[in-house]
């Protein structure tokens, strides 16, 4: 017997895959913090002493490549940070590092959009980054390569706002790679099919605001725009 809800289902979250019609559903969205040695050191820290760390932000903060994102609420200092997107295609617990491209579906740009100002008072309390990080149209990504196509483990990494490069580095300089990511957060979570996960970003975060146009994108990789548009009325 199927059923009956107080309500219709939400449509469910998805992101584009290239060159294709189909669509891949986001079951969860991981995040990965402090994996480039030099956006660590510029946040503070010390990259040889400090290891990445992991947060959440829900599915349905996902925004299509092209669609303007709305300025969040109670913030001041809106950051930018570009970047690779993994896109898991065969879930699982316990993988083991050799096996762990197995389970990729795909790669994409992503832009983890953070409320900076939330993130540095929820640091100093010791509090979580949910409000920081995992708010509304937060995740905006691009469409997704399958990884028939080839594994992404190196190439340019970067973003521009309004034509300026502010981010540039190499996905090779991860502190950790894909197969170690999906390996170590396979043992804190059942990894699905459907989930994503972003893998840090390097050095070069920094504020945005209305009106400005924002490109980032990783080679080979379809490059994503946004642009930051003024909240919308209460």
């Amino acid at each position: 017997m199927r059923p009956e809800f107080a309500f219709p289902l939400p449509e469910a979250p998805s992101v584009a895959v290239a060159a294709s019609r189909q669509r891949f559903p986001v079951h969860r969205i991981y995040c990965v913090g402090r994996n480039y040695a030099d956006h660590v050191r510029e946040m503070g820290a010390d990259p040889q002493r400090e290891r990445p760390v992991f947060f959440m932000k829900p599915p349905d903060a996902v925004v299509a490549n092209g669609v303007a994102v709305a300025y969040p609420p109670r913030t001041a200092n809106f950051h930018h940070e570009i970047e690779l997107v993994v896109a898991i295609g065969r879930g699982g617990r316990d993988i083991r590092e050799p096996r762990a491209l197995e389970h990729v579906f795909g790669y994409a740009a992503g832009n983890d959009l953070t409320r900076r100002d939330l993130q540095d008072a929820a640091k100093q309390r010791g509090q979580p980054w949910d409000t920081a990080k995992g708010f509304d149209c937060s995740a905006p990504v691009a469409a997704i390569r399958p990884a028939a196509l080839g594994e992404v483990a190196r190439g340019r990494i970067w973003l521009s706002v309004n034509s300026e490069l502010r981010q540039e580095s190499d996905v090779s300089r991860m502190l950790w790679d894909v197969p170690h990511i999906i390996a170590e957060l396979s043992t804190l979570f059942e990894l699905r099919a459907g989930d994503l996960i972003f893998t840090g970003t390097p050095a070069g975060v920094g504020p945005v605001k209305p009106g400005d146009r924002l490109e980032g994108g990783i080679e080979g990789l379809e490059v994503l725009r946004n642009a930051i548009v003024p909240a919308p009325p209460p």
